[in-house]
């Protein structure tokens, strides 16, 4: 299976690490890096965040370098905006999913538009971290999916991890680009551990990821659902079938030559998100794919995905979200199309 990077001293072996860690080891590393990175949101300095993410960032970089803002979202994101006019890199935290809705206006109208507006002359290097999606037993406002909603937005790069590696090399790229970044964070995930050599030699994390190589079907997803799929790929391989899985990570703009290249390989996809199925991004992959390599798919892109509702009550989002079986029947589906 391959993570994506490369280890800069040709060893296998890398501590475990969870993935809020290693988004923390990546904050702590680009604020050493630059004393323009500055952290600001709500209950992010002497609390450490919910998630505990920017845990003792305050106490090591003072409260003029790590912000606890007011509740106003659109505060948070209008004055991230202000600070990188004035040559700042400001990494802001939502606090949850469902909260960063007070402050769309501002990453639509300002945060998305004023490189463009200024020619150029301004950039926007500020990052909009946002833990996402369900399976931690909460109500809506802290347990959805909004990312298509950014994918939707020209001027935004949106970009998710799933694992620690990931995690600690994509915060400190996103921290570095000089375009706006909205940060997706799988927060049912964040306690998963996985190896992490902070001295590992990567290439640019904003791309797609081979996970697994596979021969009889494509699966795509990103995120909270990568799990998902390679428990997936591994009740398929106990019967006979291959599974090539593929972590997104880019899913603004869209790195899809390494999806294209596999379906033209296994002639079958199937793509996987927790965002509801109307107008998302899984629709897009296979609109594209279709577009792009129509002549190799021998049976229809199928798509699973959560349900074109508000988040239900947590003892239903178990019917609600991405699982084993709903994964292995859609593969089931299009093999035996």
């Amino acid at each position: 299976m391959s993570n994506g990077h490369v280890s800069s001293n040709g060893h296998a072996s890398a501590p475990p690490t969870t993935l809020a860690k290693a988004l923390n080891m990546g904050l702590r590393a680009s604020m050493e890096n630059d004393p323009k990175v500055l952290v600001m949101g709500e209950d992010v300095g002497k609390l450490g965040g919910v998630f505990r993410v920017t845990d003792g960032l305050q106490k090591d970089f003072g409260e003029h370098r790590v912000l606890d803002t007011p509740l106003a979202e659109s505060g948070i994101i209008g004055a991230a905006v202000g600070l990188a006019m004035r040559g700042y890199r400001p990494v802001t935290e939502i606090q949850f999913d469902g909260f960063v809705f007070p402050g769309f206006d501002q990453i639509i109208s300002q945060l998305a538009k004023m490189t463009f507006r200024t020619q150029g002359r301004v950039k926007m290097p500020v990052v909009v971290r946002i833990p996402y999606g369900g399976g931690i037993g909460a109500v809506e406002h802290h347990a959805e999916a909004p990312e298509s909603f950014f994918c939707h937005i020209a001027g935004l790069r949106v970009v998710t991890c799933s694992n620690a590696a990931d995690a600690y090399f994509m915060i400190q790229e996103a921290i570095s680009c000089d375009d706006p970044v909205v940060f997706f964070e799988p927060k049912r995930r964040y306690w998963e551990k996985a190896p992490l050599d902070v001295g590992a030699v990567v290439g640019s994390t904003f791309s797609s990821a081979i996970r697994r190589t596979g021969t009889d079907v494509t699966v795509v997803s990103y995120g909270p659902s990568m799990p998902v799929l390679q428990a997936a790929a591994d009740a398929a391989a106990a019967e006979g079938r291959s599974l090539e899985l593929i972590d997104l990570r880019t899913l603004s703009p869209l790195d899809l030559d390494p999806v294209l290249e596999s379906v033209r390989k296994t002639g079958r996809l199937v793509v996987v998100s927790e965002a509801p199925r109307e107008s998302s991004i899984t629709g897009d992959i296979a609109a594209r794919v279709m577009e792009e390599a129509f002549y190799s798919l021998a049976a229809p892109v199928l798509r699973v995905a959560g349900m074109d509702t508000p988040y239900p009550p947590s003892k239903l989002e178990e019917y609600y979200l991405p699982d084993l079986d709903k994964v292995l029947d859609a593969v089931d589906r299009v093999l035996a199309y």
